[in-house]
């Protein structure tokens, strides 16, 4: 087509039948797409990256970083062979553990489908099992406690502390928040039994938008729960998942919100919304925001006081998964930008990835916790003169602003796929990237997420 420019070459999915297919990356204007044909299901398309900063601008080369104790073979090549398979391109940074697959809301979206699965909980000795095979498979690794809804467990806090005991020493929790709303008590224990941060849901201010993601209206409750965290010292990050005609215009709101709570409240992570899981229905560019676009609606709804030359390409995943930006608020209100990221020989020849995500994980041990249990100071072994009091502020008020791009059948793309830090611990005992693992086709059957024996439920129950 006239206008086109075919940028690079990659490989992809059918949404329909889940056929691996060659793909294009082409420019038509201000706009990235991903193309590709089925023989037997015709072409699609997706817009991929829209807008400023520029596609080319944002590349960031990495090497390879393999895992260290592979769980598969490459048989049937990806994104079949997830295990992870010894040509996986990225190490774990987080891995997600679905401790239950049951859920107090009945939202829109949902990348688990939670609720609609008939699967007991996998009682203590089978997390144990999961623990043990996070070791196993390399670990340890920082922890994210999914589902479904998490607290709906009585247990939760026993969880939290058999992970600490086996040596995790970053456990955050992916949660609705409405447990966390009704019981400070609650909170209190799953902070004594060694919490790390909460991972909140968080769609912006209006109890419309709630009532349209999550099917009632859960503003008030959102608040409660942050207080709770705060009056026990847990540090929160926001995480909103981003709907174009829903919710893009509270972007620079929901900043501001999270500003004004500092420091208990960490950060803000992103979600543009992808189409899998409960929410796969639509899948026209009109539908969907990309990270450029996020980006300038920041700098646009914050006044400019937050811009685009603040954020950064990710150092441990793929270039083009995600963005972030680091800030420190201080004493008059200010947020200055501080991002770090490495200059020098590293662009030539790619980064380290493996390096990049060891870098990950620290960062979320020392920047998303409560700064009263942050495990490392900025300010040893440094000596900065009259910068004293801004690192003291970046140890006690740090502020990041990040966001991540799911892809889902429509615009895998195999490249990215192959160097995913975020992993999610299969019922059969393999680590599966994120986006293989709740991927689902055009009528909403998955690819990853049913079908295999549950090691650590049904077996270890039958002993």
């Amino acid at each position: 087509m006239a206008g086109e420019i075919v940028l690079s070459q990659t490989e992809s999915i059918c949404p329909e039948c889940f056929a691996r297919i060659s793909a294009q990356r082409i420019a038509e204007g201000n706009q990235v797409m991903l193309k590709k044909r089925c023989p037997e299901h015709g072409p699609f398309e997706a817009v991929i990256w829209r807008g400023k900063p520029s596609h080319a601008s944002w590349s960031r080369p990495k090497l390879p970083a393999y895992p260290r104790a592979p769980l598969t073979t490459v048989e049937r090549g990806c994104p079949w062979d997830c295990g992870l398979c010894p040509e996986h391109r990225q190490q774990t940074c987080c891995t997600l553990i679905e401790v239950t697959q049951r859920c107090d809301l009945k939202c829109n979206v949902c990348f688990a489908d939670s609720g609609n699965a008939g699967e007991n909980d996998p009682d203590l000795r089978g997390i144990q099992g999961m623990y043990q095979a996070l070791l196993a498979a390399g670990g340890p690794y920082n922890v994210q406690l999914s589902g479904g809804e998490p607290t709906v467990r009585e247990d939760l806090a026993e969880i939290i502390s058999l992970g600490r005991s086996m040596g995790f020493d970053f456990i955050q929790l992916n949660t609705n928040g409405l447990r966390l709303a009704r019981e400070p008590d609650y909170v209190r224990r799953l902070k004594e039994a060694g919490l790390s941060c909460v991972f909140l849901q968080f769609d912006g201010l209006d109890d419309e938008i709630y009532e349209k993601l999550r099917g009632r209206p859960l503003f008030r409750e959102k608040e409660r729960a942050i207080q709770y965290c705060r009056e026990h010292e847990l540090g929160v990050i926001l995480v909103p998942t981003l709907v174009p005609g829903v919710n893009i215009h509270q972007i620079g709101a929901i900043i501001e919100f999270a500003r004004t709570r500092l420091p208990m409240v960490r950060g803000v992570h992103f979600q543009p919304v992808s189409y899998f899981g409960r929410y796969n229905g639509l899948s026209r560019d009109r539908h969907r925001i990309t990270i450029p676009e996020i980006i300038t609606e920041i700098e646009n709804q914050t006044d400019g006081m937050i811009k685009t030359e603040h954020f950064r390409p990710p150092g441990a995943e793929h270039g083009y998964c995600s963005f972030h930006g680091n800030f420190v608020l201080m004493p008059g209100g200010e947020l200055k930008p501080w991002t770090a990221h490495d200059s020098g020989s590293a662009c030539c020849r790619g980064e380290d990835g493996g390096l990049g995500a060891v870098r990950a994980q620290q960062f979320q041990k020392q920047f998303w916790t409560s700064p009263g249990s942050t495990c490392c100071s900025l300010e040893k072994g440094l000596s900065l003169g009259g910068w004293d009091l801004f690192v003291e502020r970046i140890r006690t008020h740090s502020f990041c602003l990040s966001g991540m791009a799911f892809q889902d059948a429509w615009n895998l793309d195999l490249e990215r796929l192959k160097e995913c830090h975020l992993h999610v611990l299969h019922p059969d005992g393999r680590l599966i990237p994120f986006c293989a693992y709740n991927l689902t086709d055009s009528k909403g059957q998955p690819f990853y997420r049913k079908g295999s024996r549950n090691l650590f439920t049904v077996e270890r129950r039958t002993r």
